[in-house]
Parts: structure tokens; sequence; C-alpha cells
């Protein structure tokens, strides 16, 4: 085989580069003009070229890099351009507009109705052509929203006329939580909205089926097959996520098996499976292309084998739904495979970074996600913890299985030695089980499970033996799961920690001396042993976490924590505690000690389950009503007016309700418990959705309502918020937590003109994002959408 060129040397940083480019435009709070990204691009051109003039190498290496790497920072920012140049018009949000396009994925049915990608062809707006984003992201829901009745079962390339409310991409925004906005945006969906189907409405019109997105149509009826056939529903969703790559058809309850155990990875479309794929495919094109002689002297056995194997894994991953994961995969094997053919053999850095480079080229923003740091780490340490070193061959097939056996069980400990520190910087928990969880998972999935479940899309009666050896492995990964000691929990460490750690991680993987070794441990402990700042003794903090048409604030003194209201409920198996305070408790290390709810309404007790179930050790406060299903909970009390409690230094005292109150039949809202916080010298008042009459009992009492912090009662509806009570209160900043575009039109314009009438700064879930906000900093409110500004986030009016 040829060895690389000195010309081909330069190949390491010219990826490099790309690479480096792409990470710096990701990180821009908002886009430059065209002409400058062209500008740049041109100044990229000319010092990649001016390497011909140069004659030292490392001089051409840096300019190479420094070439491509304006040329990549250009090229992403003019595709960010043309993105946010197709977005939603502001002055189309929230009217009734009449669509016709096709659906242009399988839809995702849920409990409440389907959600789905839509792609546009023509658009109106009362009878007048308007134009809209390319792909909408649409749900169809039956009940009160729309009084109609329950979606159709929507197939994929269907062509239908709807009549939708759309608005702008708007997510939540938390420290450590979930991009939404950035999903949407990677996804080239520049809308979100809904189908009016109400009897007020133009009734949706189903025009054709057409033969546009054959491969989508073709998943949706395997899925929809598997999940009629298997009778078990848990099953059912796991096998169509391995097949088609429907990760919402697998459970919640499940998904958090799997992350406990480590083998997560493997219930989706991971590379691994498409590794696994693409070599049985090349065993298989291998064999039946021996069988003809003709076809062995026009194109090698090898040769056939190598491009059968990448044609029928690249089909595979298209019919799966060409996530990352399987991208990246393609791309590196496409990489490998193109070096091989051509009889070459570069070192593993340049293959590594191809790869790399030709999933951003492609899709710059999968940087941005933590599955693509995980598997390209992964596999960068498996090629640096054994750069191709070759054992003597065994003598004994009994040998061969032993050195098969040892080797896999190596680079399952490098990768989860190497790998632990980034988990807990992506993820704030590792799992102490996943060695062996993954030691039984990984064979079973990939040469047993899968090929099972795949074989069934020609003979569904596999299904059944596919699912019987998944539930038996369910059996080994619950229990695994249900050992106290089964994860662990860490603060977030910051990004310098998270990179040290890894670097530890590689080191003590490496095939080094062990005093070389040994330098990794050093630089694991920042991560490892990394503790969150809290308040000093005396002062207290909140923070007001986004969570959309709901409350859930996080209050924290030196030692305690209470949450106050735990977020709305938006599924089945979606809530605000699940997917937005679980993560806040576990990033900042929490340990709650009272979870205060203030009524039952749903917008303040969605999410209560999932933080009870994270922190056992929290006594529950609540005016919930008899035979609630929380009111289970062991450690469950009822808020009444008077108690008080001190922690560090710092006064807690309940408000409302009197006692009395329980007893006369009232609306949840005139139940909410008042929670007064102070420390003699700031405090903050947050009354849940007390309603004016409520307000004025307090007022008429003498309660100690003065307060420098109010969050403003029912999210700011004109029920609330009277002006008796606002002077009372007299608070220099009111939060006001409700949804963007919500529905009730919270908060109400009589509300803010109150508050701005008496000079009351207004910091609201939309604009602020999550906020904070300090006892010793009064006057300060930090934003999480102005702490990290990024420019596919919703600019709100």
């Amino acid at each position: 085989m040829r060895t690389h060129t000195p010309a081909a040397a330069l190949l390491t940083p010219a990826l490099a580069g790309f690479v480096a480019g792409t990470a710096l435009q990701l990180q821009q709070p908002a886009l430059d003009d065209g002409l400058l990204y062209a500008a740049v691009a041109a100044l990229g051109l000319l010092m990649a070229c001016s390497i011909a003039l140069v004659h030292s190498r490392p001089l051409a290496g840096a300019a190479l890099f420094a070439g491509v790497a304006a040329l990549a920072f250009s090229l992403c920012g003019a595709r960010a351009l043309d993105i946010q140049a197709r977005g939603l018009a502001a002055e189309l949000e929230g009217r009734e507009l009449t669509v016709t396009g096709v659906v242009a994925a399988m839809p995702q049915r849920g409990d409440t109705g389907v959600r789905f990608r839509f792609e546009v062809e023509s658009a109106t707006l009362e009878r007048e052509a308007v134009r809209l984003p390319p792909q909408l992201y649409l749900g169809w829901y039956a009940g009160p929203a729309d009084a109609g009745a329950a979606p159709p079962d929507l197939r994929a390339g269907e062509r239908w006329r709807l009549q939708v409310r759309l608005k702008a991409p708007h997510g939540h925004q938390n420290p450590h939580g979930f991009d939404y906005e950035l999903w949407l945006w990677e996804q080239g969906m520049q809308a979100t909205g809904y189908v009016r189907a109400g009897p007020r409405n133009a009734a949706p019109q189903r025009l054709a089926q057409t033969w546009r997105h054959p491969v989508e149509l073709a998943r949706q009826s395997v899925r929809d097959a598997v999940l009629r056939q298997v009778a078990d529903r848990k099953t059912a969703g796991i096998l169509a996520a391995l097949i088609v790559g429907d990760q919402n058809a697998i459970e919640r309850a499940d998904w958090d098996i799997f992350r406990a155990t480590g083998v997560a990875h493997l219930m989706s479309i991971s590379g691994l499976h498409i590794t696994m794929f693409a070599w049985a495919a090349a065993l298989a094109v291998g064999a039946l292309w021996r069988r003809g002689q003709r076809l062995c002297l026009a194109v090698p056995a090898q040769h056939a084998a190598l491009l059968g194997g990448l044609g029928i894994a690249w089909a595979y991953a298209l019919f799966s739904g060409w996530g990352v994961p399987a991208q990246r995969t393609i791309w590196m094997l496409a990489a490998v495979s193109a070096l091989r053919l051509a009889g070459r053999r570069w070192p593993w850095p340049q293959v590594w970074l191809m790869a790399c480079a030709l999933v951003l080229a492609l899709d710059p923003w999968a940087m941005l996600q933590a599955g693509f740091w995980l598997s390209f780490v992964a596999v960068g340490v498996l090629f640096a913890a054994d750069p191709g070193a070759q054992a003597p061959p065994a003598r004994s097939r009994l040998r061969q299985a032993v050195d098969r056996l040892r080797a896999a069980l190596h680079e399952q400990w490098v990768v989860t030695l190497a790998l632990t520190p980034m988990a807990l910087l992506l993820f704030g928990q590792v799992s102490v089980v996943g060695l062996p969880a993954n030691a039984l998972a990984i064979p079973w999935v990939t040469l047993v499970v899968t090929p099972l479940a795949l074989a069934g899309v020609a003979f569904n009666g596999l299904w059944a033996l596919a699912a019987a050896a998944l539930q038996g492995l369910q059996v080994w990964l619950e229990w695994l799961a249900s050992l106290p000691f089964a994860t662990v929990s860490l603060p977030a460490a910051p990004l310098w920690a998270g990179v040290a750690g890894v670097t530890g991680g590689l080191l003590l993987a490496m095939r080094l001396p062990w005093h070389a070794r040994l330098l990794g441990v050093p630089l694991l402990l920042p991560v490892l042993l990394w503790q969150g700042v809290r308040p000093p003794a005396g002062e207290f903090e909140l923070l007001a976490a986004d969570v959309g048409q709901g409350n859930a604030v996080i209050v924290r003194t030196a030692g305690h924590t209470l949450v106050y209201d735990a977020g709305p409920r938006w599924g089945p198996d979606s809530d605000a505690g699940h997917r937005v305070l679980v993560p806040l408790l576990r990033a900042f290390d929490e340990r709650v000690d009272i979870l205060m709810l203030s009524h039952r309404d749903t917008d303040h007790t969605g999410g209560a389950a999932a933080v009870l179930s994270m922190q056992p050790q929290a006594a529950l406060v609540s005016s919930l009503e008899d035979g609630h299903p929380l009111l289970a909970w062991p450690a469950s009390t009822r808020c009444t007016g008077g108690q008080r409690w001190r922690w560090d230094a710092v006064d807690f005292e309940l408000l409302h309700p009197a006692a009395a109150d329980y007893g006369a039949a009232a609306r949840p809202n005139a139940l909410s418990c008042v929670l007064r916080v102070s420390n003699g010298q700031r405090s903050a008042l947050l009354p849940g959705d007390v309603e004016a009459r409520q307000e004025a009992q307090l007022v008429a009492s003498g309660a100690p309502l003065s307060a420098d912090l109010l969050l403003v009662p029912h999210h700011g509806s004109k029920t609330s918020s009277s002006a008796d009570f606002l002077d009372a209160v007299h608070p220099s900043l009111a939060l006001v937590q409700a949804g963007w575009r919500n529905r009730f039109g919270h908060p109400a314009p009589v509300v803010l003109e109150r508050l701005r009438e008496r000079g009351i700064a207004v910091i609201d879930s939309p604009h602020c994002g999550a906020a904070g906000w300090r006892s010793w900093q009064p006057g300060q409110v930090t934003c999480e959408r102005e702490l990290r500004p990024r420019y596919w986030r919703h600019p709100v009016p």
C-alpha cells in the first residue's frame, strides 16, 4: 500500500480548520451581513491558496488551517442567513391561514393528538397569497382548543388543505436544558402551529396521496405494523425504534431505565447498529459475489463486499430516518472504504477528522448535539487507545474466541473510562452499572434482537421472537437500574473541567507506561469534585424556571432548597418536572427539602410526580384536596396561613389560605399557598394563582405583603394583581411566568399597565427564559436568553 505523501499531510490542518471554523460560527450570538461572510470567504480562499508560495510545512499548515477555517465559517454563516430569511413573518403569527401541502414525514401520534411535518406548497390569508417557511411543524389536536373531532390517520406523502394558526419557533430556555429552537432550526422548520378543525373553521381536506416521501411512507407502514402485531406496547415501541428509528415510540419509563444502565445508545439507531449492519451485509455480498467467476474477474470480491456493505448500510440508515448518529457512521465508513479502494492508508486522525468534517458540511448544527460528541470522542478514543496494533494469530478457535471477548471488554472499558467525564458534563449523571449492562446488551441487541427485528419486516412472525428476546434483556436492565448505586449524579462542571476530564480519561485508557497514565488522575479531579456555588448564610436566591404557561420556582438558601410549584403537564409522557426541573436540580446538585404546590391546577402540579420521584426525601406541602393522588406521598402536609420556619437565617412564612378556607366550596385558585421569603432586608412573595378577592383579604388582614420581588399572581391574569394589592406589596420587580402567545392572553394588558404606572420593572418568561434573582443583588435579574444568546433563537418582539 502507498503511504500518505507530504501533500496528503496537509489534509490534517485543512480538515481541522473546517471543523474549527464551523465551531466558531456556531458561537455567534447574531448573524453578520452576507457581504461580511463573502469577504471572509475570499480572505480564506486567498490564505488557502497561499500555501503554494510557502516552503515551510508548519507555515503552510497554519495558513491552510486558517484559510479553510475562514471558508467554513463563511459557508455556515451563509447557510444560516438563508434559513433565517425563510422564517415566518411576524404579521402572520396567530392569524387564520389556509395552507396546502404534503405530510413530509411519518406523523407522531400521542394521546392528545398527532404532530407532523408539513411541506408547504401554497398559503393564503383572507384569500390573498402569502409566503410561509418551506416546512412547518404542526399539531392536530382534539378537545377544547378547537372543539374538533379526533385527527384522522395521517400518512406520509398525503396532500392536505388545512386551516392553521402559526407562530415563530419558541422553546424554553433553562440552564443545562434542551434547546428546542435549535432542534427546529436544524430540522429546517421555521414555524410551528396547530390545525384549526373546529365547527367554525373550514373543514380539513385530504386532496390526494402523492408519490412524494416514499421512504417515510414505508417507515410509517412498518412502524404501524409492529405496533399492531406486537401485543406488549412497551416492547413494540422499542422494536419500532430499532427498525425505523422512531425514538418517540419508546415510553419515558423505559428511557429512564436505559439511561440509568447506560444502554440508551443501543435502543435507537446508533453508529454501532449501522456498523454491524454494514459488516453483516459485506459478508453476505462477498460470499455471493465469489460464486460468480465473471463477477470476480470484473470486480474483486473484497471490493464488491466493501461497496455492497456500504450501500446496504446506507439504505438501512436512510430507512431508519437518517439521524445524526447514522449519518456520521455512514460518512466514516465511506471515508474508510474510499481509502481502501484507493489502496491508501491514512493515519487515524485524518480518517476521524474527514468523517467529522463530512458530517458538519452536511449539518453544521449537529456539532451542538450531545450524541455528536459522544460518538466522535468514543471513536477517537478507540483509535488512540489501540492505533492498529495487531496481536499474533491464535492457534485455536477457543483462543480466538477468548481474544475477541477480551478485546471487546477492553474496548468497552476504554470507552467507559474516557467518556465518563463527558457524560457528567453533558448529562450530570453517569451509570455505574453501565459496564455489566453493556457487556450483555451490546451483543444481545446487535446480534440477536436487531437482526430478528429487521428480518421481521419480510417475515412478520419473527417480531414475536425479537420481542421475547428483548423482554428477557429488559428484566436484566430493570434489575440493574433498581440498584441504589446504579447512577451517580454530580453538579454540572464548566467546560474546561469537562475537557480536562476527557483528556484524563484518555490518558488512563491509552497504551502508555503507567507513570504516564497516572497523569490522567489529576485531570479527572476537577469534574469529579466540582461543587456549585450556593448563597451565603443569611441570603437566598430564586430561579424562576422557563416552563411556559405555568409556575415553577426554585428557592435556595445556604443549605436548603424549596421548589414552589412544578410547572405544567403537556402529555402522558411529557411534563415540566421531567423535562425542566429534574435536569435543573441534577445540574445544581440540589437536595430538595420541600416541594410546595400552591394549588391543584395542572400548570402548577404537572411535574410534581417527577420531582418527588427524583427527590424521595422531600416533604410535600400543598393545598390539594383530599383524595388527590399526590397526597399519597408519605411526608405530605397541608399549607395554612401562619406556618413559619427558618433556614440559614432566612424566614419562610405562609400567608394564605386560612384553615377555615378549606371547608368552603372555593375555586382552586382561591386556596393558593401564598409564601413570603425574607432575610429581614430583602424579601420575595410567591402568591400562586390568588385572585382579586383573596388579594383584598390579604390586604385587609394586615399580612406582611411588602416584597422586593413579586411573582405576578395567576401569570398576569386580569382577575388578579389588583391596584390595592400591588400598592401593599410595593415591589421593585415583577416576574411573570407565562407561555409565549398563550391562549389566555397572559399577562393581560391592564395588569401590565398597572405595573408600569407604579414603576415596577416587569420580567417575563418569553423574553427572559429562566430568570434568576439574588437577595444580595436585588436590582439585578439574570436572563438565560441574554446570558447565552444564539442567532437561531427566537427574537421575541
